[in-house]
Order: C-alpha cells, then structure tokens, then sequence
C-alpha cells in the first residue's frame, strides 16, 4: 500500500486524518447501503468496488499500524484526560472545584 492508496480511499470514505476503528466501520456500512441496489437508485456496482476497495486499504493499515503507548500520543488521544491532567491544579477548574460544590451542598 502507498500513501496515496491511502489518501484514495480517506477520498472515497469522506473521512479526515483521524477516525476510529468504529468510525470507519459505520461509514462502510452507510456508504453500502446508500449505493446498493437494493436501495432503491441505479445499481452502481463500480462505486461499490471501490468502497470495498478502500475499506479493505484502510483495514489493512489499521491492521499494520503501530500504536504508540507513550505519555504524549495518549493525551493527544484522550482529550479530556489532557485537559483533566493540565487544570486540576488550577483552583477554579480542578480539584478544588469539586470540594467547594460539596461544601455548597
């Protein structure tokens, strides 16, 4: 596979840079239905082949991809953990925050 294979079948899945496991599975499935012929329109078996042709690109990428289990790559995949981790000293936003709404009560 080469970087413009890859490009090719983001191209044809309309999906960006970034997309889950998931993301691409559920956009496979619309992209099947919406183009089947049992949907209703025009069979179009060539745009068909090709969403499984990309489906199959992206899988195999997905497949041979290395994840990275370092610190930074895993605040750059959980956000809210990021924003969790770089306020909770923050007195308006962390963890006194949680005290003071006790207190309230």
């Amino acid at each position: 596979m080469t970087y413009v294979e890859l490009q090719e079948a983001l191209l044809v899945f309309g999906i960006g840079e970034r997309a889950s496991r998931g993301e691409i599975r559920a956009r496979h499935r619309h992209l099947v239905k919406k183009y089947h012929p049992d949907a209703g329109a025009e069979p179009d078996h060539d745009r068909i082949s090709k969403i499984n042709a990309a489906y199959r690109v992206l899988l195999d990428y997905i497949e041979s991809y290395r994840f990275s289990f370092a610190e930074d790559e895993f605040y750059e995949q959980n956000t809210d953990e990021r924003l969790r981790r770089q306020f909770m000293d923050d007195p308006l936003w962390g963890n006194s925050m949680g005290t003071r709404h006790h207190e309230e009560e």
